[in-house]
């Protein structure tokens, strides 16, 4: 059972939801969500990730097309 399951707290500043995801705190900074700086691993709740997703949407398509097979 990890950090999630056992009921941790959402990683982003002002916000203490439950987390619902578990992402590098790099990627989740990059997206421009303000995290720790200390911290490798960042929780987010539903609204943070769903906004993660959102902001790196672009991103995670260009990887897509990388890795298509042509």
């Amino acid at each position: 059972m990890g950090k999630v399951g056992k009921g941790v707290k959402c990683s982003v500043s002002g916000c203490g939801k439950d987390a619902a995801r578990s992402l590098s705190a790099e990627k989740v900074r990059m997206a421009g969500l303000s995290v720790g700086s200390s911290e490798k691993r960042a929780y987010l709740c539903e609204n943070h990730y769903k906004e993660f997703k959102k902001r790196t949407k672009k991103e995670r398509k260009i990887e897509q097309w990388r890795f298509k097979e042509v």
